[in-house]
Parts: C-alpha cells; sequence; structure tokens
C-alpha cells in the first residue's frame, strides 16, 4: 500500500510527500488502517491531525472505501473523505456494475468478442470491409445522410481498466456495429481454421443475439452516458471544483430519474434494437426462465419483474450508491466551501459565509470564540 501526504508549510505553500510502501497481509479495512498509522507513527505524525483522506480504488482496495474511511471518521471526525479526483470515476463505475452477474457477463462477453473478432488484419478488413457496405446501403435508402464529419470509418475498441472513458466508447462502438459485428462472427463459424474458433463464434452469435445481451449493453451505455461529462470534468488538471460539484448533483438526479421515469422508454429502446437485428423479444408477462440454471429453488417471477427489478432497478441503485458513497452531503459541502480560496481572478470566488461553514466543519481547529473572531477577520 503506497501512502502519500499533502500539508501546508509555514509559507502557506501546499506540499505533497510520499511517506512509502507497506506491506498489507490483507486488504480488509482494519488492516490497511493499521498499516497507515503504523507509517504516521514512524514519522511522529498523529492521526488526530489528519483533516482529509483519499483512495484510489482501481486495485484491490476497492471494496474497503466504506470500511476505511468509516475507521478514521470514528477516530476523527474531521478526516473527511473526499474522492481521489485523479481516479477515473467511469472505470469505478464499470468495477461496481460488474458486482451484478449480468453485467460482468456482458463484459465477458465484449472481451471475448473483441479476441475473436479483431485477433488478426483478416477479420479486422472482414469487419470493415462489412460496416462500409451496411453505411453505404443505408445512405442509399434515405436511413443516413451524408455531410462533412459524418458516417466516418470506425473500428471496435476495446474497453481498457485504465483508459479514461474506454468503456463508454467501446460500447457505443459496438451498438454501431452491431450487425457487422454479427456478419463477422458467422463467416468464422462458417470458414473458421479450427473447430475452436468456430466453438467459440457460435456461443458468442448465441450471446450477442439474446434480449439479455441487448438488455444490459443499452442499460450500461446510457449509465456511462449519463456520467460521461462528470468524469471528463473530475480528470482536468485544472479542476473547476464548483462546476465538478454541480455535475455530481447533475449525475445523481439524472440517474434517479432514469430510475423513476424512463423504464417505459428504455425498454422501448432495446425492444426497437431487438426488431432491427431479428431477435427475439420475451413476453414480459411470461414466467422468467433462467438460462442455463435449474428452476429447482428458483422463486418464480416474470419477465418484467426480472428485467426491471434484478437487472435495471438494481444496477442504477448500485450506481447511485458508489456516488453517494464518494460524494456525501459533507465532503460535498465542504469542497464548494473550499472553492472560496480560489486565489483566480483576484479571489472572484471569496464567499465568507461558506468559509465560516467551512471552519464549523473542523470544531477541533475552531473553538467558538475563533470563529466569533473568523466573522471580523473575514
Amino acid at each position: 500500500m503506497a501512502i502519500v501526504i499533502r500539508y501546508v508549510s509555514e509559507k502557506g505553500q501546499i506540499i505533497e510527500r510520499f511517506l512509502g510502501i507497506v506491506h498489507v497481509p490483507e486488504t480488509s479495512a482494519r488492516c490497511l488502517k493499521k498499516g497507515v498509522e503504523q507509517v504516521l507513527s514512524n514519522y511522529n505524525l498523529s492521526h488526530s491531525k489528519i483533516r482529509g483522506q483519499g483512495y484510489d480504488g482501481a486495485s484491490n482496495m476497492s471494496g474497503e472505501f466504506n470500511g476505511l474511511k468509516a475507521l478514521f471518521l470514528d477516530d476523527n471526525k474531521s478526516a473527511y473523505y473526499i474522492h481521489c479526483f485523479s481516479h477515473q470515476l467511469q472505470l469505478a463505475l464499470v468495477a461496481v456494475a460488474k458486482n451484478h452477474v449480468q453485467i460482468a457477463l456482458l463484459f465477458t462477453i465484449i472481451s471475448n468478442v473483441m479476441n475473436i473478432v479483431g485477433v488478426s488484419c483478416k477479420r479486422r478488413n472482414q469487419l470493415r470491409d462489412k460496416q462500409h457496405d451496411m453505411t453505404l446501403s443505408a445512405l442509399q435508402n434515405g436511413e443516413v445522410f451524408t455531410g462533412r464529419g459524418l458516417n466516418q470509418e470506425i473500428s471496435l475498441r476495446r474497453p481498457g481498466e485504465t483508459r479514461w472513458g474506454s468503456h463508454y466508447e467501446s460500447l457505443i462502438r459496438l451498438i454501431t456495429m452491431f450487425s457487422s459485428v454479427v456478419d463477422v462472427l458467422e463467416i468464422i463459424l462458417e470458414d473458421g481454421i479450427s473447430s475452436k474458433k468456430r466453438g467459440e463464434a457460435f456461443a458468442l452469435l448465441d450471446s450477442m443475439q439474446s434480449f439479455d445481451f441487448c438488455f444490459c449493453l443499452h442499460l450500461m451505455k446510457d449509465i456511462l452516458g449519463i456520467t460521461a461529462e462528470l468524469s471528463d470534468a473530475l480528470q482536468r488538471k485544472d479542476q473547476d471544483v464548483v462546476n465538478a460539484m454541480s455535475l455530481v448533483q447533475i449525475s445523481k438526479i439524472r440517474l434517479q430519474d432514469m430510475r423513476d421515469n424512463k423504464w417505459d422508454d428504455f425498454i422501448q429502446k432495446v425492444s426497437l434494437f431487438c426488431v432491427e437485428h431479428k431477435i427475439i423479444i420475451p413476453n414480459l408477462n411470461d414466467k422468467w426462465v433462467a438460462r442455463g440454471r435449474s428452476r429447482r429453488g428458483l422463486q418464480e417471477i416474470t419477465n418484467l419483474h426480472h428485467y426491471r427489478v434484478d437487472i435495471f432497478y438494481t444496477v442504477l441503485d448500485m450506481q447511485l450508491q458508489e456516488l453517494n458513497n464518494r460524494f456525501t452531503e459533507a465532503n460535498t459541502e465542504l469542497l464548494l466551501c473550499i472553492a472560496c480560496l480560489n486565489p483566480s481572478n483576484l479571489f472572484c470566488a471569496f464567499n465568507k459565509e461558506k468559509l465560516i461553514k467551512m471552519a464549523n466543519l473542523y470544531p477541533s481547529d475552531f473553538t467558538p470564540s475563533d470563529l466569533m473572531i473568523l466573522d471580523n477577520q473575514l
């Protein structure tokens, strides 16, 4: 576990120091906390002096956010957790969504498609030619229009676990090139060099041309689309905290609105996609049958309940919970208050009331008499 501290020097300069790397036998919250405290004590630093904490969730520390931050907050109420802005939020949201088995399966299928379709120049050329022919046919039928920058040649993009926004772009391209990908898989099924490749193509065709796959594909595309602007804002070095916090609230509102009000629009969009690509749409009022699983011990539910409650609501709730854990009411308020100290444009963001509110968040540093003096000083 790597540990870095940030502090303000006596001259008012913000200093960052890499303290070191400590081995932790396990990634439980208590073990991680013990490791941090051990390193701090080696430098005669007390955890009571901590005024903020933040973690990178790209490693196996993910899943320990709540526990670790809560343990420090139990000991020190001023150790507010602030989301690490440099961490790629979309990757975190994808990682959380993968805790749902259907979403995990979605990204596994996509990865396998990339491996078999993009494995050689021959397959990539076949995919490009299929997409070219399809675009040309759509132009002739008046389904799409010509224009500068329109209908550019595109290819599949592999979702990268460390690349910003790559999952969102991958899903968009797969939806756009869906028919072409299916055509190439059918070619591999017919004239694949080995029986293994033909078997993989057969399995992928069966998975991709299922309602479940299309449903999850569009669900994750819509979710990552809602948070795309927020992800870009959090990545910028010239961070506008006020704008970022505004985008956080907008993302939460839009995800909640999608959960509460957009089911009918969403299922209609997925159904139209399935009709276009000749994919069987299940009757939502029929009983749900789990593919490849024994029916014994399974609760009898309808397809509507399965898709709406077990997937749609559940995945959206997971995303909202992740955003709420990363951007709580307290740390959002703290960041907005800190933004008042931005020196740009002659401190145009200065706001006395917000700075006093920020001082109130640190009772161990500002006594009631200090707050009275601070009011006059500001």
